[in-house]
């Protein structure tokens, strides 16, 4: 369907979808229990392995056609959709399940930063505005971790680190999907970026099996729900609205993780954290709208 003929709600309909979502992905993992890197490798491998068929069926042709450049940025798309878990994943071993989501979704920072140095494209004075209050809260939010224990500040890096790397993975995929379909996108970039959390977790002699039912469990939840609805949901969006409004709805997750993370694992914010992760919301809101107002992507 093409961009003329979706309905105008419709792509809002299928965002919120994926909001919700993925916002059950830190309640996942945090219930799972399982190092990070393999918690990111089943989650992906699962997505991967349950598409493969219905992306084999529906979108043979186009995969056995796909030209040089897209399987470059294919591959560099699951590259970075790897790192971004194997980053996220870890935070959430040192730093709190709201300042790891808020701190994640800086992205629409980098995604504007992006449009800056690689695109050429003029930093506008609300744009500057958003980024120094989302700095400021960042800080805010780490100073507090960092009275608690140097880990949870480690955690908050780790999470800046996620927001940067599914930066990268928004924009190639708003390039891709342009002219590939959905499946034909997604289906790869999972496959290459749980080779990507594979490797790592042999590099670090993480063992892959041998965890409890629980785990297992969490591990296809994981994949059916953040990854195949949730993640293709963002995906999906991508083909009709910018990658800076689409990494904006990422603002969504840390209201619903926060939520769920207070009534199922009883982990309340600190007041750091609630200052911090409203400024850092506030300066994403206002570089949000300055990006749309420039309809820069």
């Amino acid at each position: 369907m093409s961009q003329a003929d979706m309905p105008h709600w419709r792509p809002y309909l299928v965002l919120t979808l994926g909001i919700l979502t993925v916002s059950w992905a830190a309640i996942l993992i945090r219930i799972a229990a399982a190092p990070a890197l393999v918690t990111g490798a089943y989650r992906l491998a699962l997505a991967s392995f349950i598409l493969a068929p219905l992306a084999l069926w529906r979108n043979g042709e186009q995969l056995r056609h796909l030209n040089g450049r897209d399987l470059r940025l294919l591959l560099a798309s699951g590259v970075f959709l790897g790192l971004h878990f194997a980053t996220w994943f870890s935070s959430l071993a040192y730093t709190s399940v709201a300042s790891s989501v808020v701190l994640e979704s800086t992205t629409p920072l980098f995604v504007g930063l992006a449009a800056r140095f690689l695109l050429k494209e003029r930093v506008s004075s609300p744009m500057f505005g958003g980024i120094v209050l989302a700095a400021l809260g960042g800080i805010i939010i780490g100073w507090g971790d960092f009275r608690i224990s140097g880990q949870a500040l480690w955690g908050d890096f780790l999470a800046i680190g996620g927001a940067i790397t599914v930066s990268a993975y928004f924009l190639i995929g708003r390039n891709l999907r342009r002219h590939l379909s959905l499946l034909t996108y997604v289906m790869p970039t999972y496959g290459v970026a749980a080779l990507v959390l594979s490797v790592a977790v042999l590099l670090s002699g993480q063992k892959f099996w041998g965890y409890p039912v629980r785990s297992n469990l969490m591990f296809l939840l994981l994949a059916i729900g953040p990854q195949i609805i949730g993640h293709s949901s963002l995906n999906w969006a991508l083909r009709y609205l910018s990658p800076t409004f689409v990494a904006a709805t990422v603002l969504g997750e840390p209201i619903g993780s926060t939520i769920l993370a207070y009534l199922i694992l009883q982990e309340a914010p600190s007041t750091s954290k609630v200052l911090g992760g409203a400024i850092i919301l506030v300066g994403i809101y206002i570089c949000s709208r300055a990006e749309a107002a420039r309809g820069l992507l």
